[in-house]
């Protein structure tokens, strides 16, 4: 290196540092020390040196926050820790309830809480290997998200380099990408001018900014960006609590809520409630509630999770917002399990930041208590992501000679008898295959995109498929061919060649995928995971008895009942064997779960760079051999596996005189049991 390249390269150094201080002032501490024109001054200076050298420009500098090409998608991500969704409540016994199992579940007789505002905007993790931003994805289904490191780059308030030095070797961040209310106001005036339709509210233009494929439309985007917490923290000095994880993500240079407060005890987190409810239209930020999380880190890796949310943390929501319009006509919509749901079809309002039209009015009981009727008077109510609702009937404004609705006794897309469920509350179409909707519904969550995915078969299609006479169970997809697509409404010769493509694509699936494709009663997404990775291919899992399946965790008496009729059912193995028979197929990844060895029933912990597998690699070989694999040590962890850069996990584990075995060692393990 050159005299003259050296000194540039001390005086970028020194410019990126200084800028990077400023930009922690102004975006993290809310307190800038120079005025936006020197800002300015010291970028354009960093800008013109490394023109002068390109050689020296890194990723990491503040000038290359926007660059790259237009994406033509964005590629799908795993995410290392699932992102989880959270648990809500909208009554105070609820949040008493929150308090009175996570107590119970911890064996504290108080626990200290940390408290925060919930904001409405989306999920995004970032990725930091040795300080340096090096990915950013959305939540997705929890599992995987969207690659969106591009745009985010180029949200000011997210550093690319994290500051000081004591950072973990591999840190990823969980935080919200959001759109401040001015901001918001800005864009839609500007969408406007360009004659184009405005945002509905700041979380869908958060979520269309974020999505855009040219990152330089992003750019102009007023977003910002807090984080909550952490998925993964790999070296030294990892928090024991939810607080000092913030205090500790604040010092690296991003943004935590200043409004983040320890409650002592649930009483507290109440209070707290109270005053930011007071608080929220002044905040210039849109919030739909507030988040509660057990502080102790340790307290909750005891807790765990259960289905898609943490135990250990809830989302007390606002009020919901309710406004008045008028009951246009009452349809029963069956679904995938023969259930009948009645909908209310309304007089299109406004409410909760989106047009309503619909609102469910959930069941038979329901129906009777509100004794809502046709052209009634009611008060719709949306909170959040909930569906919307029917919560009164203004019972002053009904209109003289209206009908009370009378609930059917025969399916109306069928005509089959409907019956009520164990508990009465469901009615169910009791037509099964013989009945179009349930058909319909079936297929349509069969291609979707957490089940086999298939892209380009929406539900009008499926609709039409089914309507025509060509298609009766999801095996039918398989055998359609191009003239048959390319004759359909809407279709044409590219379409059928696209869908066709797609439909080749998801024969290879996963035995997860096509177990929550399948719609068995009571099996969701994290269940079907847990059937898969417990038993590990379909010819175990469809064999297994019901007290076998009750071994499987979170499966209850209910849901084993539920999975052992369904496969008992011949039309139901008739759909799968046409299934496997036009060429589905999935790896089985791993077999049933042993009743001994080593490692069954075992809490392991990974930690550190490993040689021979990845990380993934290794949890999936722990999990075959029963071993349950978490992220964090705790008194209840069994086992770390260290490897390379093993860092402060080691030293709890140590600490608490857990068994701590290298990758040799925990290989030597698991092969004397395999044996």
């Amino acid at each position: 290196m050159s005299n003259q390249q050296a000194q540039a390269a001390e005086k970028i150094g020194e410019l990126r540092t200084e800028i990077g201080e400023h930009n922690y002032r102004y975006h993290v501490l809310d307190a800038p020390v120079i005025s936006d024109s020197r800002y300015d001054t010291l970028l354009r200076r960093l800008e013109a040196l490394e023109r002068e050298f390109p050689q020296l420009v890194t990723p990491d500098s503040p000038t290359q926050r926007v660059g790259g090409t237009p994406l033509d998608r964005f590629d799908t991500v795993g995410h290392h820790v699932p992102m989880l969704s959270l648990n809500n409540a909208f009554a105070q016994n609820e949040v008493y309830e929150f308090d009175r199992r996570s107590r119970e579940a911890t064996g504290h007789e108080a626990l200290t809480y940390v408290a925060e505002p919930k904001l409405d905007g989306l999920a995004v993790s970032l990725l930091y290997e040795r300080g340096r931003l090096v990915r950013a994805a959305t939540r997705g289904d929890g599992r995987q998200g969207e690659d969106v490191t591009l745009n985010v780059r180029s949200i000011r308030s997210i550093p690319l380099q994290l500051r000081g030095l004591n950072w973990p070797v591999l840190l990823e961040v969980r935080g919200e990408v959001y759109m401040p209310l001015a901001g918001f106001k800005m864009l839609n005036q500007a969408q406007l001018a360009r004659d184009e339709k405005p945002y509905v509210n700041p979380r869908n233009a958060a979520a269309g900014s974020l999505r855009q494929l040219d990152p330089r439309i992003c750019a102009d985007r007023p977003l910002e960006y807090f984080c909550y917490g952490v998925g993964l923290w790999e070296g030294d000095g990892e928090p024991g609590t939810q607080m000092d994880t913030l205090r500790a993500l604040r010092n690296f240079g991003l943004r935590v809520n200043p409004l983040v407060h320890q409650a002592d005890d649930i009483s507290q987190c109440l209070d707290y409630y109270h005053r930011i409810q007071v608080q929220r239209d002044k905040l210039g930020y849109e919030i739909d509630g507030v988040v509660y999380k057990v502080n102790d880190r340790e307290d909750q890796q005891v807790m765990g999770a259960v289905a898609r949310a943490p135990r250990w943390a809830l989302a007390h929501k606002f009020p919901a917002q309710e406004e008045i319009t008028s009951v246009r006509a009452i349809e029963i919509q069956v679904g995938r399990t023969g259930a009948l749901t009645p909908v209310a079809r309304l007089e299109p309002v406004f409410v909760g930041g989106v047009t309503v039209a619909n609102a469910t009015l959930h069941n038979r009981l329901e129906i009777e208590r509100l004794d809502v009727r046709v052209g009634d008077t009611v008060v719709v109510r949306r909170a959040g992501d909930v569906i919307p609702e029917v919560v009164s009937v203004v019972r002053e404004k009904r209109r003289r000679g209206a009908r009370r609705f009378r609930f059917p006794d025969q399916c109306p897309v069928c005509g089959s008898d409907v019956t009520a469920d164990d508990g009465g509350v469901i009615e169910r179409c009791r037509g099964g295959l013989y009945c179009l909707s349930q058909v319909k519904e079936s297929i349509k969550h069969f291609v979707s995109r957490r089940a086999l995915d298939i892209e380009g078969l929406g539900a009008k299609l499926v609709e039409q498929l089914v309507d025509s006479g060509r298609i009766a169970t999801v095996a039918d997809l398989f055998s359609l061919s191009h003239d048959e697509l390319a004759a359909l409404e809407r279709m044409g010769d590219k379409s059928a060649e696209n869908l066709l493509a797609a439909l080749k694509t998801s024969r290879r699936t996963t035995l997860a995928r096509f177990l929550f494709g399948l719609g068995i009663p009571q099996v969701g997404e994290a269940t079907a995971q847990e059937l898969a990775g417990f038993f590990g291919t379909l010819e175990a899992l469809t064999g297994a008895s019901v007290t076998q399946l009750e071994a499987v965790p979170d499966v209850g008496p209910v849901v084993a009942s539920a999975i052992r009729h369904f496969f008992d059912q011949d039309h139901n193995r008739e759909v799968i064997d046409a299934l496997r028979a036009h060429g589905v197929v999935w790896s089985n990844t791993s077999s049933a779960k042993p009743a001994s060895g080593a490692f069954a029933g075992k809490t392991v912990v990974i930690t550190g760079t490993l040689t021979t597998m990845s990380r993934d690699q290794a949890r999936a070989w722990l999990t075959q051999r029963g071993a349950k694999v978490t992220g964090s040590v705790s008194a209840r962890t069994d086992f770390l596996v260290t490897g390379a850069e093993a860092g402060s996990k080691y030293d709890k584990a140590i600490a608490l005189g857990i068994s701590v075995l290298d990758e040799g060692q925990m290989q030597a393990m698991g092969e004397s049991q395999d044996e």
